[in-house]
């Protein structure tokens, strides 16, 4: 009786200290892989002033806070002196992101057309 007590404890502990890494957010934070064979300079996501920056192929950026995000957006991608534009037409039916984190991975065709995959982590 007293090893089941003591394992039961030591579980509910176990299960207390555990969390997720999305558990102390306040914001929705968003990050970029590129996919692409060249690297990205400078990523805008949506109208946010802040950039993501640097990113080399198959490499993630870090994680930006953002206050509304959607699972596609305006792109902006400068890759020397390249710039490729994702431009959405209208966001008419989606809804905006919970708090959490998430990856757009970004491609560039060979005709310049950006290509976004949305991921939630």
């Amino acid at each position: 009786m007293k090893t089941i007590y003591i394992f039961c404890l030591t579980l509910g502990m176990m299960v207390a200290s555990c969390t997720d890494r999305d558990d102390d957010l306040s914001t929705i934070n968003i990050r970029i892989r590129n996919v692409s064979g060249m690297t990205f300079d400078e990523v805008q996501v949506g109208e946010q002033e802040t950039l993501h920056m640097d990113i080399a192929p198959d490499a993630y950026s870090d994680y930006l806070p953002y206050e509304t995000a959607y699972r596609y957006a305006y792109i902006s991608i400068r890759s020397g002196e390249e710039t490729y534009v994702l431009q959405p037409v209208d966001f008419v039916g989606e809804t905006v992101l919970p708090i959490g984190l998430y990856t757009y991975e970004l491609d560039v065709t060979e005709e310049g057309e950006v290509l976004l995959h949305f991921e939630a982590d």
